[in-house]
């Protein structure tokens, strides 16, 4: 399922939504150097340098570099040794890597549920708050997968795990909402106006039933950070969300006479 358009019109334009769009698409095509030609990959020692390596975050002071052949090696590691070439400090990758990507789909699949869900929930809350609630999602997101895998050296990239405290916040205040999604079966595409509860609820689904069959790792996918994410945005959205839109609904209503 993909959704294309909520049906909840906003009170002010989505500033901070567009420009946080603005920012992962910068990031990804100037700085990363990624889809420059066609659906390219960005230059792999961008993501080591600036993606989140939880070996790091878990072995203080040891940092990792890209060696030959591509891979990944950290100092301290059984049967490495020499030192890595000057790195970032550690926690400033906890955020910049939230504003990375690692191709043309993963951006713009990121950036479509960002456009979609991100402008009410921006619309939901000040200004400021909303900036708080998306980066401590994000970085609430980056702790739950680091805690699956605490010593893996794969950088972790993507600014999934903040988007999906964004979906998490959705589901809860605007649980009547309806969402046009695009469901694709094999080679047929239909559009269904569908309850924002019923396309979040079940993306979380997903998310839950992915992470039990695959490894902590996910094959590349970082599960359980849409996870933290998710229930993050789920418990807290209250505290941020202090001009929620309580009439979001009232289009579905049956009129009373």
């Amino acid at each position: 399922m993909i959704p294309l358009k909520d049906n909840i019109p906003t009170r002010r334009f989505p500033v901070l939504t567009v420009a946080l769009i603005a920012i992962n698409v910068f990031v990804f095509v100037f700085l990363q150097h990624g889809g420059h030609i066609g659906f390219g990959a960005p230059n792999d020692n961008s993501l080591v340098r600036w993606g989140l390596i939880p070996y790091e975050i878990t072995h203080p002071g040891k940092h990792c570099d890209l060696v030959a052949g591509g891979q990944v090696a950290c100092e301290g590691e059984p049967g490495v040794s020499g030192s890595a070439s000057p790195q970032p400090n550690t926690w400033v990758t906890f955020f910049s890597s939230i504003f990375m990507h690692g191709g043309f789909l993963h951006i713009a699949g990121n950036m479509l549920f960002l456009w979609i869900f991100g402008n009410n929930i921006e619309d939901s809350m000040s200004r400021w708050r909303f900036v708080l609630f998306y980066l401590l999602g994000g970085a609430v997101a980056n702790f739950a997968q680091i805690a699956v895998g605490p010593s893996s050296t794969a950088p972790g990239i993507g600014a999934s795990g903040a988007i999906a405290a964004v979906l998490g916040g959705y589901a809860l205040l605007y649980p009547r909402a309806r969402v046009i999604t695009a469901v694709i079966l094999i080679f047929f595409i239909t559009l269904l106006d569908l309850p924002a509860l019923l396309v979040l609820g079940g993306w979380f689904a997903l998310q839950l039933l992915d992470a039990a069959i695959n490894s902590p790792l996910g094959g590349g996918v970082a599960y359980f950070a849409h996870i933290g994410g998710f229930v993050f945005g789920l418990l807290l959205i209250k505290l941020f969300a202090n001009r929620v839109n309580r009439e979001y609904d009232q289009v579905n209503r049956l009129p009373v006479y």
